[in-house]
């Protein structure tokens, strides 16, 4: 080979590897920062890029897509003096290559650090049993604090879950205790309002006897001073037929009246439980007057019914 073709080949090869280094073939989900002698100067998106070869170089190559951080295991002390160790994932984007890259150093290793310490701050203002039972608004409180200290890095953070809160195992034996001492508590309470509700019903229905009772009562005592305003009635109207016969003359109807009423009141007198022995006086012209009354009347209407049957004869 001759001088001249020998430079012609290095001046190829020269010329190759210049193409080489300033071709950059960039990933897709990735961004790499340009750096002119130390200094940023433009960021490469994915596809092929060509730089000033032995001029520029690549500075950073940061990803773009969703990343996930695990948070190691971690103590915390809540604020009612209770021990427990915990630890969770963090999802995260990067949304600026520049700022990600220059605006912090070790990237993963700040991000870590910042979230743990926030769990401990947002655990340890909270006591056990808020801290048992809150999972989700300790998620969203850590997410708002992290996403916002973040942001001067160019990260926007998605998600950040707590995996795991796990208490001591004498503190597990003791809040069993608890729960198990609460459960009988509920029971006897409700056993007791139980009881409370069969004893109202009880009471209740013996409220309703009482008042059926009373009422059965008041209708007896109204049908019964009926039955007596009926009597006093037929009394009185038995009293005005007997005035009126003696307006008219009949001397028999007022001696009728007077011994039915001298026979009731010794009748009265002979069923009282009391007496034995009655010693009453009489005048005997008036009994045997008021018998004689009888004995007329009885035979008057005894003439009339014979008359009676006479004439149907």
């Amino acid at each position: 080979m001759s001088g001249f073709e020998v430079t012609a080949l290095v001046v190829v090869g020269f010329a190759a590897v210049v193409i080489w280094s300033g071709a950059k073939m960039v990933p897709q989900g990735y961004n790499w920062t340009v750096e002119r002698f130390g200094k940023y100067t433009r960021t490469l998106t994915p596809g092929l890029n060509i730089i000033v070869p032995f001029i520029d170089g690549i500075g950073h190559r940061q990803n773009m897509m969703e990343q996930v951080l695990d948070i190691p295991p971690q103590e915390v002390i809540s604020s009612d003096n209770a021990q427990v160790t915990t630890d969770a994932v963090c999802f995260f984007q990067l949304q600026d290559a520049v700022q990600a890259s220059y605006e912090v150093n070790d990237l993963y290793r700040a991000m870590q650090n910042l979230v743990m310490t926030n769990i401990r701050a947002v655990l340890g203002s909270m006591e056990l049993d808020e801290m048992l039972s809150n999972r989700d608004r300790i998620n969203v409180a850590l997410l708002n604090k992290v996403d916002e200290a973040t942001d001067p890095w160019g990260i926007k953070c998605t998600r950040i879950e707590i995996r795991d809160i796990s208490p001591p195992r004498d503190l597990v034996d003791a809040m069993a205790r608890q729960m198990k001492a609460e459960r009988e508590k509920r029971a006897q309470i409700l056993e007791a309002e139980g009881e409370r509700e069969a004893a109202i019903k009880v009471a209740e229905g013996q409220k309703q006897s009482e008042i059926l009772k009373a009422e059965g009562a008041l209708e007896a005592a109204k049908r019964e001073a009926e039955g007596r305003e009926r009597l006093a009635q037929a009394e009185a109207e038995a009293t005005r037929m007997v005035s009126e016969a003696i307006d008219k003359g009949n001397s028999q109807a007022i001696n009728y009246f007077v011994a039915q009423r001298y026979v009731d009141a010794l009748g009265q007198l002979a069923e009282s439980s009391n007496n034995k022995v009655m010693m009453i006086p009489l005048e005997a012209s008036s009994v045997i007057g008021s018998i004689a009354g009888i004995a007329e009347i009885s035979k008057g209407l005894g003439g009339n019914a014979g008359g009676v049957l006479k004439g149907e004869a």
